[in-house]
């Protein structure tokens, strides 16, 4: 069974494949087809989800979902970016409960909405910490004169 030429037919025009190497590759996909191909690769081909994790980039955060398929020592990571000022995204936990902590985090450290998340309280900060600042993100300065204060 050959995973990628599975994914790359069933996703044809809608995916952009980076095969870094025979073990390891990346996906690039747009935010409405993500849950779509993220089902696939986990309910069909039956891949562990790894992790996921969350960069922050100018255009929005990047988010990563690292799918293993232990069997062929092959590491998928299917990329998606939630674009800013407020980066949002479906959730998998109705079909992965497993991303429903790194949901949780990626949350609360970047700033991303998990549309359907069942519990996007805190998780790691404490309760105190302030609505809307994100430790994860980069900070973006609004004129030159508050580059001059700090």
């Amino acid at each position: 069974m050959n995973i990628l030429e599975e994914i790359k037919n069933k996703f044809d025009g809608k995916i952009k494949v980076f095969e870094k190497n025979n073990r390891r590759t990346y996906i690039d996909v747009a935010k409405e087809d993500a849950k779509e191909l993220v089902r696939f690769i986990y309910c069909d081909l039956g891949a562990r989800m790894s992790t996921a994790s969350g960069v922050d980039t100018k255009a929005g955060v990047e988010i990563l979902y690292h799918m293993a398929f232990d069997k062929y020592a092959l590491l998928v990571s299917v990329r998606v970016l939630a674009p800013k000022p407020d980066p949002e995204m479906p959730t998998f936990t109705d079909f992965m409960p497993s991303t429903e902590w790194i949901e949780r985090e990626i949350h609360e450290m970047l700033g991303v909405n998990f549309i359907g998340h069942p519990n996007l309280k805190k998780l790691l900060l404490p309760d105190d910490w302030p609505n809307g600042v994100y430790p994860f993100r980069k900070k973006t300065f609004e004129s030159e004169k508050e580059i001059e204060e700090r």
